[in-house]
């Protein structure tokens, strides 16, 4: 039965690890690539962009995106928790960034942190809406935190998440492995 799932999010989509047992015991159960834009849709992978480079000015176009971006999440969260029963009591979130956009100066790092934003929170929103409770982390915390909460050192980390990835097989990279420790500290 999984317990707790870990994203790692990225721009468009998330690294989801799903683990079962206890912060005692983990056991890894699976891994899923969980699409956070519409495929049909390229312009949701990068919704706050116009072209390479240059940010959206045109905010129909962005809400318009947006739109289809919420109901990418809801639809892909729907799949993993209800198609393929992995029924979570928590969830956890690794992050590139929690930045305000609006504090960014530059138009085009503020597209980008617009775009961190969203995706964090149209992941959030849908785990939510089916009950699932989620905290968030900025990766570059995430192992101090992960040895605080898991009561661990890093060596002990490192060494269940080698194990966890020689379960499940390749890809085993730092987007899974940030993915298994936020689960894992989502484990009750």
């Amino acid at each position: 039965m999984t317990r707790a799932l870990g994203f790692r999010v990225k721009s468009g989509y998330a690294i989801a690890v799903a683990l079962g047992g206890s912060i005692a015991a983990p056991s890894v159960v699976a891994r899923h690539i969980v699409e956070l834009s519409d495929p049909e849709q390229g312009d949701t992978r990068q919704p706050y962009h116009s072209g390479v480079g240059e940010a959206e000015e045109d905010q129909r176009r962005i809400a318009k995106r947006v739109k289809a971006i919420e109901r990418a999440a809801a639809r892909s969260v729907g799949a993993l928790v209800d198609g393929r029963g992995v029924r979570p009591s928590g969830a956890g979130l690794v992050v590139g960034s929690v930045i305000d956009p609006a504090t960014v100066g530059n138009p085009h790092i503020r597209a980008h942190a617009n775009e961190g934003k969203l995706f964090r929170t149209v992941l959030e929103d849908a785990l939510r809406n089916r009950g699932i409770r989620c905290s968030v982390v900025v990766e570059k915390q995430l192992m101090a935190e992960a040895r605080t909460r898991l009561q661990r050192t890093e060596p002990q980390i490192v060494k269940q998440l080698a194990a966890f990835g020689k379960s499940l097989g390749p890809p085993w990279r730092s987007e899974e492995k940030a993915a298994a420790i936020a689960a894992w500290m989502a484990l009750p």
